[in-house]
């Protein structure tokens, strides 16, 4: 993974904790190379996920797009956590 600032780290791990929080798995479980399927995690998971990020970081997350590419967690967190600096960006 690129270097990231403490920002940055802080918010990936949020975003992990709203996984494993909204998708009912083991943080420890969450591995970068872990795929949605082996997480057990289905399309109403991922959009209660969604929605829980989008409140936590008060930012609009569209269900399609890079999010529906992710092929891994650390893609799907990537994704997410692009999205929410560009919104941030925008504000």
């Amino acid at each position: 993974m690129t270097s990231v600032s403490n920002d940055q780290q802080a918010m990936i791990d949020q975003i992990l904790d709203v996984i494993a929080s909204e998708g009912m798995i083991p943080r420890e479980a969450l591995k970068d190379d872990a795929t949605i399927d082996i997480l057990g995690l289905k399309s109403i998971d991922l959009v209660m996920i969604l929605t829980a990020i989008e409140e936590k970081f008060d930012v609009y997350i569209p269900m399609d797009g890079s999010f529906q590419e992710a092929k891994d967690l650390k893609g799907l967190v990537e994704a997410i956590s692009s999205h929410i600096l560009k919104e941030k960006a925008a504000k």
